[in-house]
């Protein structure tokens, strides 16, 4: 994860992000919901790209660590370990682990 996440900030100093609007927090959200529409197209479509889009997903989701100065490891592990107390349950014909 920290070699991705250094190469994911090299991209960012190659085109000055922090000073040009490239850490804009709504910016950024609409560029995600754009790779996820995107993914969602490839499974749709049942194009070949699925693994370059999801390629496409982490990168800005590493983006947005760099951009708000989030440890997404840290935050990983905590996170997973709140989860994997959780309890699975049926929710409209499909499985979901939910905290309620």
């Amino acid at each position: 994860m920290e070699e991705m996440i250094k190469a994911v900030r090299r991209f960012h100093e190659k085109h000055d992000f922090a000073h040009n609007n490239g850490h804009d927090p709504f910016y950024r959200m609409m560029l995600m919901m754009e790779e996820v529409g995107e993914i969602c197209e490839a499974l749709t479509k049942g194009k070949e790209n699925l693994a370059e889009e999801h390629a496409d997903l982490l990168i800005l989701l590493l983006g947005n660590c760099i951009a708000f100065n989030i440890d997404i490891e840290e935050a990983f592990w905590n996170k997973y370990r709140r989860v994997m107390e959780r309890e699975a349950r049926w929710v409209g014909g499909k499985i979901r682990v939910t905290d309620g």
